[in-house]
């Protein structure tokens, strides 16, 4: 059993123009924030387009480590809305929103630094926006632009809002595919990587039938390197020989390096009566306390 992500987010590199593709806003802001750290950690500039703007932007990235202030101050990092970037009055050119990267990678060069990076929420394009229908001559110019460059894109799309055709068509015209590395996912339970901060996310109900992928995902985390996230924050219930899984894997870590267990008050009970409470390198947070 594998992972099953095509690419992963760390793994970009200056002249991608990937297709990033989630099925959850938890999902959306932690891989658009490993694409965020890298870039900033890396000396590039960083420009994230949302329909939110800069104040979902700049909580989300805190919440995940990410210093995003400083750097927004600094001239590094800008959270903006797609309005008035890649779109006038709503109305789609890809001819203007080539100018406009373009333009955005002449100035990071000017302003000293070694690359962009650009995230683009894509869900303006599930709105009567007119020009909508040059999405794909913009998508094949922008490969063409980012080619060879200094600069790479991240488009992403709601896999739970746009169609797959549209998703399929729209894949055809990105250098990469993105998405979380996957352990199981079903109706009721998904278990994934997480990726800033390092770490793996469980969502839903968690037993016995799902014990081979959870074994394999708290595998690969004993093998991320730095402070262990285990991210249960989603988790709506587990049973005993779970619970015990994941308690005795985080006492394993925690001997090398700090774990934090992020859970619902529920979970964080039941670990606590495992005896994870008080363990040095252990440390529980409740949804409360996130």
């Amino acid at each position: 059993m594998a992972a099953d992500a095509n690419t992963q987010i760390t793994e970009l590199r200056s002249g991608d123009h990937a297709c990033l593709t989630f099925a959850e806003a938890e999902e959306l802001f932690d891989l658009t924030a490993a694409y965020v750290r890298d870039g900033l950690a890396g000396g590039l500039k960083v420009i994230w387009l949302s329909d939110e703007g800069r104040g979902v932007a700049v909580a989300e990235l805190a919440r995940r480590g990410i210093a995003v202030q400083p750097a927004i101050e600094a001239g590094q990092m800008a959270a903006e809305e797609c309005e008035g970037r890649l779109l006038t009055g709503q109305v789609f050119s890809a001819d203007a929103a080539l100018g406009w990267l373009t333009g955005q990678v002449n100035s990071a060069r000017r302003e000293g630094f070694g690359g962009l990076r650009v995230a683009v929420d894509m869900s303006w394009a599930l709105r009567p926006v007119a020009g909508v229908e040059e999405l794909p001559a913009f998508d094949q110019g922008l490969t063409a632009e980012l080619d060879g460059g200094t600069a790479s894109v991240l488009c992403q799309y709601d896999r739970e809002r746009f169609d797959p055709v549209t998703l399929a068509s729209v894949a055809a015209f990105h250098t990469c595919q993105v998405s979380a590395a996957t352990y199981y996912h079903d109706a009721v339970l998904r278990i994934c990587r997480q990726y800033a901060p390092p770490g793996i996310r469980i969502a839903g109900e968690l037993d016995y039938q799902a014990e081979e992928p959870l074994a394999l995902a708290l595998a690969e985390a004993v093998r991320m390197e730095g402070d262990l996230v285990l991210n249960l924050a989603a988790l709506a219930f587990m049973d005993a020989r779970c619970a015990k899984m994941i308690a005795d894997a985080a006492q394993a870590m925690a001997a090398s390096r700090p774990v934090i267990l992020r859970c619902s008050p529920g979970p964080a009970a039941v670990f606590g009566r495992l005896g994870l409470t008080g363990v040095p390198g252990i440390r529980l947070v409740t949804s409360s306390e996130q």
